[in-house]
């Protein structure tokens, strides 16, 4: 029995590629008979260049440079203790024009070419509105009730002392760093800004990873700077809207009435939709849940960039109305953060990195200007937190590590200056020095926080 299958097996096949090379014999016969004839190029050793060079190729080399970059750096800056997001951060400067167009200028053109930009600023932008998502499923509100009186205080505090510095600071440097056209106010809310966000994601793990999170200290750190969070990006979108409404009149008046109505419109009515749609107790998450998530997020974010403020607000408050379930929230943690933090965050920080560029600070003055920007931020973050602290009953040890955790900017920073960027509201030359300060006060954090842990030992 199996030898007649085989032998029919065999007949069949081999009469099919017979019947199949006849055909082809006389459709060449038939048509060059009548004269219809194409010629087709070999390929050749051009072409295939050419194909090396195409758009699709010149784009999966740059995602491989990325992520390799990224994941390699992420990991060395962990054997110093330090979060991973600077050396994910650092390879993004690498690659950019601050070393790598520097030292090779042609591979960085080869690997970088001008017309390839628009594709990774938008897979970046995919990233941001992921990870806001992730930032807003993050925030426990309930959590913030609990510790409401300190955290306000101390959120509120470390936003206000280091944005009145931040404006301060941008009377002395308007004249010479802000972009032409750029109007005072504008420029100066912006650098208020800029030196009061605290990264809530980066803080969360720094606390993890060192085993405070469950600790009445961390627990207050992250109630902070969730508060921080909140308040510094509402701060955001009204600038936002500020500066792309031309400035305050009627126009701005609307727009901050029709965001006051989304977001009514997404607390009241969405989100209780939301808890009878996807709330299934331990159920896991399907692929249609999933796909309805992923729907309020996405339209969430088309229409906050439609009002003109910026797609990833309207990301962030999709994740805060999700249903309260928190093994729900686990999944879509995990799905979402597994596919944003190693694939697209990565070219969130390359394409930051290829804005950033270190050589225009080229003479002693920038650099002055730059320490006295990260000087600023520190003192106003830092002590304004720690003396907020303080007056709400903490000890000055732990007032210190608080303000230490809420000075840490990271990712969050770098989402911001983005923003800023792309408005036109900071120059390439203040973008940079904002950036180093960025990195300067994440990186501080580890060693501030192990001097404590060293000096409470001792004692």
């Amino acid at each position: 029995m199996m030898r007649r299958r085989a032998f029919v097996y065999t007949v069949g096949i081999a009469a099919s590629v017979a019947a199949i090379v006849a055909a082809l014999e006389f459709g060449e016969i038939w048509f060059a008979s009548g004269g219809l004839t194409a010629t087709i190029a070999e390929p050749s050793g051009l072409q295939h260049a050419a194909h090396a060079r195409g758009p699709l190729a010149i784009l999966v080399v740059q995602l491989l440079v990325i992520i390799l970059a990224t994941q390699l750096l992420g990991s060395i800056v962990g054997f110093v203790r330090q979060p991973s997001v600077i050396g994910e951060i650092a390879a993004g400067l690498l690659l950019g024009p601050s070393l790598l167009g520097y030292l090779w200028p042609p591979g960085y053109t080869m690997l970088f070419p001008a017309a390839s930009l628009d594709v990774l600023r938008l897979l970046s932008q995919i990233g941001v509105i992921l990870f806001m998502f992730s930032v807003g499923l993050d925030l426990d509100v309930h959590h913030l009730r609990q510790r409401a009186p300190t955290a306000i205080a101390v959120s509120h505090f470390s936003i206000v002392v280091p944005f009145l510095l931040g404006v301060l600071l941008a009377i002395a440097l308007y004249r010479s760093y802000a972009p032409a056209g750029v109007p005072f106010h504008a420029f100066a809310l912006f650098m208020g800004i800029a030196l009061s966000i605290t990264a809530f994601p980066v803080l969360a793990r720094v606390l993890e990873e060192r085993g405070l999170t469950r600790t009445a200290l961390g627990s207050t750190a992250i109630a902070c700077a969730a508060v921080d969070d909140v308040t510094a990006w509402s701060l955001l979108a009204v600038v936002v809207t500020l500066v792309t409404a031309g400035g305050v009149g009627s126009t701005l008046a609307s727009m901050v009435i029709v965001l006051g109505v989304f977001i009514v419109v997404m607390v009241w009515i969405v989100r209780p939709l939301l808890a009878t749609l996807l709330h299934h107790g331990m159920a896991p998450l399907t692929r249609t849940r999933m796909a309805l998530t992923l729907v309020v997020m996405l339209a969430a974010a088309l229409t906050t960039e439609a009002l003109g403020i910026h797609a990833l607000f309207g990301a962030f408050l999709a994740g805060v109305i999700m249903p309260p379930s928190p093994e729900l929230r686990r999944q879509l943690r995990e799905r979402l953060e597994s596919l944003s933090s190693v694939f697209l965050l990565p070219i969130f920080f390359a394409f930051t990195g290829l804005r950033t560029q270190i050589g225009l600070l080229n003479d002693l003055a920038s650099w002055l200007v730059c320490v006295g920007i990260v000087v600023t931020a520190i003192v106003g973050k830092l002590v304004g937190s720690m003396l907020a602290a303080r007056w709400t009953g903490s000890s000055w040890r732990d007032a210190f590590v608080l303000g230490t955790l809420m000075n840490t900017r990271g990712l969050m920073e770098l989402i911001a200056l983005n923003v800023g960027y792309d408005l036109g509201i900071l120059s390439p030359r203040m973008f940079t020095m904002l950036v180093v300060m960025a990195l300067v006060t994440t990186a501080m954090t580890g060693p501030l926080l192990d001097s404590v842990s060293r000096s409470r030992s001792q004692a």
